[in-house]
């Protein structure tokens, strides 16, 4: 098992609190995690049948009848379970009590999490990042409000390939080959479609969802413009937007919404949309290593995907707590990326996947900071050459590698 940055911060979780979720798409690795951190504990499984009819038979029963701690996988499968932990939780209040890991976004299912607010703590485990695979501890986002950089980082074209194409799936970086891996992809939305689906919405989505999905990778990293991919789909806007609250629940994408100086105009701004994991894009879009060396350039939506990724991975373990959010005026002035911190402090991301920059490359930086001059710590390029330049003291091209350098 490779080790996870937010391990330190589940145990603490379970120090003080009485139940901890650990959230995220299946196949992260939260129930190797889960394991872990508490090897003496009761394990259960909803995707045990036995286990899962006796939870949704009998929720206050079955939880009635757990002694000590326990940690029970996939409750998404039986919500009704909630209630119940609710009930023990009030009757006894002990830290660590329910270690729980879920596939499903609770905070996108109210009811779920609505019945155990004030006594839950959720931990969102993404697939694995950068410097998890290679063993290097590191926190890219305290490191860039920081301004802690080396002189330079090496980059290889074909290494940083590899990286994009195979994502962060622990089963999907396993494989032995290439064709392997592909056929890992085909299996995980095939297994998510005629399962997670159904579970979660109690519809058949394996006509329409497949084709979305494909639409999604095809536009992750664009702005969500939502009548367009109705008519491109073939999907009634009403049936699109359950669809997509449902593939956000199951993280298979993520909206990442406008930044606005007011907080009532971020609602009103379309968010850009991403693909969770950058490998899965890659399948998706038919890319393999082979296809992609062989281009001229590198695909820059992958590129912005992976930074994407990897951003949010960062989030979860960050001393740093902060948003991350985009940045579009209504000229088409943007910022790929922008992070503000709880002191309201901005850090703006821009992403380039060419090796050389130019000043003009920081023209939505400049604009974000002539914007919001009292807010604005620092602007950053991401590009694939090896060089760290300063075009002055707040904007600076930083190449890529430095997500995974530790």
């Amino acid at each position: 098992m490779l080790p996870r940055q937010i391990r330190d911060f589940a145990l603490d979780a379970l120090s003080d609190s009485p139940v901890v979720l650990i959230n995220g798409a299946r196949q992260t690795g939260k129930s190797t995690l889960a394991q872990s951190l508490r090897p003496d504990i009761r394990y259960l499984t909803l995707d045990d049948p036995a286990v899962l009819a006796a939870a949704r038979s009998d929720p206050f029963g079955f939880i009635g009848g757990l002694e000590g701690a326990v940690c029970l996988d996939e409750v998404q499968r039986a919500p009704e379970i909630f209630l119940a932990i609710k009930a023990e939780v009030d009757k006894q209040r002990t830290a660590g009590r329910f270690l729980l890991t879920g596939s499903a976004n609770v905070l996108l299912l109210p009811k779920m999490a609505d019945s155990l607010a004030g006594r839950m703590e959720i931990l969102e485990l993404w697939p694995l990042a950068q410097c998890e695979i290679g063993q290097q501890p590191s926190s890219l986002i305290d490191n860039l409000f920081a301004g802690n950089f080396a002189d330079h980082y090496p980059l290889e074209r074909n290494d940083f390939i590899a990286r994009l194409v195979a994502g962060g799936y622990p089963e999907a970086l396993s494989r032995s080959s290439e064709r392997r891996r592909e056929a890992w992809f085909d299996s995980y939305m095939a297994t998510i479609l005629q399962r997670d689906v159904r579970d979660l919405a109690q519809i058949d989505g394996l006509t329409e969802l497949p084709k979305l999905i494909q639409l999604l990778a095809a536009r992750s990293g664009g702005l969500l413009n939502a009548a367009e991919l109705s008519r491109t789909a073939g999907i009634p806007q009403t049936t699109l937007r359950r669809y997509l609250t449902l593939l956000e629940t199951l993280f298979l994408i993520r909206l990442v919404p406008a930044w606005s100086s007011n907080l009532g105009k971020r609602l009103q701004k379309s968010p850009k949309l991403f693909l969770s994991d950058y490998g899965l894009m890659a399948h998706l879009q038919g890319l393999s290593e082979s296809s992609v060396q062989a281009g001229h350039g590198l695909p820059g939506d992958l590129v912005e995907a992976f930074v994407h990724a990897e951003l949010a991975k960062h989030q979860t373990w960050a001393e740093q707590r902060t948003a991350l959010m985009h940045y579009r005026t209504t000229t088409g002035i943007e910022v790929d990326f922008v992070l503000e911190n709880r002191r309201g402090e901005l850090l703006g991301i821009e992403v380039k996947a060419a090796t050389t920059v130019t000043p003009k490359d920081f023209n939505g930086l400049r604009h974000l900071r002539e914007t919001t001059p009292k807010q604005f710590k620092r602007g950053i390029l991401l590009y694939t050459g090896e060089q760290v330049v300063h075009f002055d003291e707040q904007l600076v091209a930083v190449p890529i590698a430095m997500i995974w350098a530790g």
